[in-house]
Parts: C-alpha cells; structure tokens; sequence
C-alpha cells in the first residue's frame, strides 16, 4: 500500500467544501447582475433571497470553525501573511511550472506553496471585504447616506471581480492542470480526503516534509490542521 500523508484534517476539509458552495451561488448570483440579458432571472427577487441564503452560510461557517478549531486558524492566518525567499523563488519559477510543467524548475515549497498563499490571502482579505460590504448594503441602505452606499458597492463589485477570477484559476490549477493529474494523488485528494501520497508531498511541498516528516512516523503529518 502506497504511504500517504494527512495534509488536512476533517474539520479543515468540511469548511472548505461549505465556503467554497456558498461562495459559487454567491458568485453565480451576483454575476447575473453584471451580465446584460441576464438581469431578467433576478426579476421577483428569487436570485436576491438565494444570494442573502448563501452569505449567511458563508459568513456562519467560519464562525463555528474558528473556536473549535483555533490553533488551525492561527496556523493557516499565520501562512496566509508569511513570505520568504523562497516564495521569489516560487515567483521565478512560475512560468516553466505551471506553463511548461517543468517539476524541477520549482524550489522546495512548504505546507502552501506561494500560488495556494496567494489565494488564501486574497480569499481572507477580500472575504472580510464581502462580508462588510454586503451587510452594508444588506442592512443599512435605508440609513447610509448616497455616496457611502455607492462606496460599499464599488468596493463589492471590485471584490467580486478580483475573488471571482482567483477562483477560477485556484480551480484550474487545483483540479485541470497536468501536474495534478491523477486527482487521487494532488489538490483535490488533500481537500477530498485529506491525504495524499508520500511522493507527491516530496515533489511539491519538499520543504514542509523535510522541515516535519523526518524522524516522525508518516501518519503525523500534517496533525496540525
């Protein structure tokens, strides 16, 4: 039997299927909004209900996350605002990665590699930006003057657009890309069920294995999350 190694622990892998559900009818329903023709499925408000369902489950989820499982949300913040070299490195070896597919080219990365941090930054950042502005916009339209309303919804839309492309390419490249064939040994094995094999940690998180699977048995990998 292949070894494998625990890179996200239940709990971890539950949230992100929850946030990522309620962030697709979000964005689905938010898109109608800026697509022409499209405006006629938000007629009797269907689309508006469903958007404000989606945004509590998005903004609850993290809630009941948090206090039970704290360090791992310190743990995971603390990668989020984390850079170092090797995250330059990462940069420079971008282009023959994830273009080429070129393995080697690509310095040992740790537990996030410096594309999953970005994309972990943007989700923290402009999460806290959806959340703020959408309960503006939700609770306080009646009460904000003009100019402050039409600010929470320009700062949304931008939100909308920048998180909205960042999940596509967090997709692809979690899911489509060469390099995370076969699904049962990449990204979608770690967030499926919450390990994947020695090999592949090795390949793509060498500095995260090195710096905590030597000299520990394989199943303790990975504990903290």
């Amino acid at each position: 039997m292949e070894a494998m190694v625990e890179r996200y622990r239940k709990p971890t892998r539950i949230l992100h299927w929850v946030h990522a559900g309620a962030f697709t009818v979000l964005f689905l329903t938010g898109l109608i909004l800026f697509v022409p023709g499209l405006g006629v499925l938000a007629q009797d408000s269907w689309t508006r209900i469903l958007h404000r369902a989606a945004a509590v489950v998005f903004i609850v989820a993290p809630l009941i996350y948090i206090p039970m499982n704290w360090k791992a949300t310190v743990r995971g913040i603390k990668d989020a605002f984390t850079w170092g070299p090797e995250d330059l490195g990462w940069l420079q070896a971008a282009p023959s990665y994830y273009f080429l597919a070129d393995e080697k080219a690509m310095p040992p990365q740790g537990h996030m590699n410096t594309g999953q941090k970005m994309w972990w930054l943007m989700a923290i950042v402009f999460g806290l930006l959806f959340v703020a502005t959408g309960i503006i916009m939700w609770l306080f339209k009646a009460t904000l003057p003009g100019a402050a309303f039409l600010w929470a919804v320009f700062v949304h839309d931008v939100s909308f657009i920048a998180a909205g492309n960042m999940f596509f390419v967090h997709v692809y490249l979690s899911v489509a890309h060469p390099l995370m064939r076969p699904l049962s040994q990449g990204a979608w094995a770690s967030m499926s069920r919450g390990k994947v094999p020695v090999e592949y940690v090795k390949s793509h998180h060498a500095k995260w294995y090195d710096e905590e699977a030597r000299g520990k048995e394989i199943a303790t990998i990975g504990n903290r999350r």
